[in-house]
């Protein structure tokens, strides 16, 4: 933010308590510790501290670097916390909050902003809708000055700050795009005492499939902050989210991997997984994914729906059949294909020693999906 012009704290990471100590010493006390884990909630979750002095931020550390933070976006987890956040403190004399979204309403980016900053924004949002300002961008122009004399009214604040809004909002927009963003949020963006815009608090997201443009941003990645099954599949080019249900779903194509999940679901059961393995997945790719999605131990059955296009049913099957070889699983398999050599696919997992039980409608795959599961 700051390469935007866009004002911050000063600040540094600590990786441990004695280097914790030392930069509390720089800065001068009191600071504020923050856990830097990919979740918000921190500070409900115990995540944020006010310290005092050099000892007490290296007791502070000691408590959390290596710990599991719990916020409400980790999960009963937990998120582990391998560095900390140091900041100079700031006089605050108003906070507000600041977001730029992708919006599919107005096809384009939107500034969202609240008088209310500092505070959960969903529960602004449900408990008084009228703090929440909406300003779509038009990506050709991008921010105008009548836009943010619109924000400057609507947060409350002089006429003086007119120009401020405007560069602030301007420099967040210029991030977004350049960036490929689908998040910046600022939260909460202050007024000091000297009366400057200072962004206390942000969060980043960054389009993963744009990444190969920005690789300055992709050497900040924190691996350690991944869940290990997402990272082994990033790793294997497969796209994979990690769920909290028992039936693994491996899948080609996004849409058909959501109307997967959701037939799971309408039986009374609950995916163990998103998994799309694309049109041109290998029987190596396929094995890589199936051993991911093994190796998830809530995992009791696995649902497979394949519509061969480009992917092929045979290299499906054989990449089945192989991942399971390689594991010793014996868990049942429920499979629909059609496309491509279905018919050699079929065969393939017939004639192997797998549990298999195959549909040829969605209507059937819900069937004997229902009843394995009555």
């Amino acid at each position: 933010m700051s390469q935007y012009g866009i004002l911050v704290p000063e600040g540094y990471t600590a990786s441990d308590p004695a280097q914790m100590a030392s930069l509390i010493s720089y800065l001068g006390p009191p600071a504020i510790v923050k856990a830097q884990i990919h979740a918000g909630g921190r500070g409900m979750g115990g995540g944020i501290k006010l310290v005092n002095s050099p000892e007490e931020g290296k007791c502070i550390a000691e408590g959390l670097i290596g710990s599991y933070l719990i916020t409400n976006q980790t999960g009963d987890c937990g998120a582990i916390v391998r560095k900390l956040l140091v900041e100079k403190t700031v006089a605050i004399k108003t906070e507000m909050y600041l977001a730029c979204v992708l919006d599919r309403n107005s096809q384009g980016p939107l500034l969202i902003v609240s008088p209310s900053g500092g505070m959960d924004i969903e529960k602004v949002a449900e408990t008084q809708p009228e703090k929440i300002l909406r300003v779509p961008i038009d990506i050709a122009t991008g921010f105008q000055p009548y836009q943010s004399r619109n924000i400057c009214r609507f947060l409350n604040l002089d006429a003086k700050f007119i120009r401020d809004i405007f560069d602030l909002m301007s420099s967040v927009f210029r991030l977004f795009i350049e960036n490929d963003c689908s998040l910046v949020e600022i939260n909460p963006l202050v007024l000091d005492e000297k009366d400057c815009l200072i962004a206390l608090d942000a969060k980043i997201d960054f389009d993963d499939d744009a990444l190969f443009r920005h690789m300055r941003l992709s050497e900040l990645n924190d691996a350690s902050q991944q869940e290990d099954l997402e990272r082994q599949a990033a790793e294997a080019g497969v796209a994979y989210v990690k769920l909290d249900g028992t039936v693994g779903c491996l899948v080609n194509g996004a849409g058909l991997a959501m109307a997967t999940m959701d037939l799971a679901h309408g039986v009374g059961a609950e995916p163990a997984n998103f998994l799309d393995v694309g049109g041109s997945a290998t029987v190596e790719k396929i094995t890589a994914a199936i051993r991911i999605m093994l190796s998830d131990s809530n995992v009791t059955i696995i649902l497979v729906n394949i519509f061969g296009g480009i992917l092929r049913c045979d290299i499906l099957a054989e990449g089945i059949v192989k991942a399971f070889g390689v594991i010793g699983s014996t868990l049942p398999i429920v499979v629909r294909m059609s496309g491509t050599n279905v018919e050699a696919g079929t065969r393939i997992l017939s004639e192997s020693k797998l549990d298999v039980s195959f549909a040829s409608t969605l209507s059937e795959l819900e069937s004997i999906l229902a009843a394995k599961y009555a």
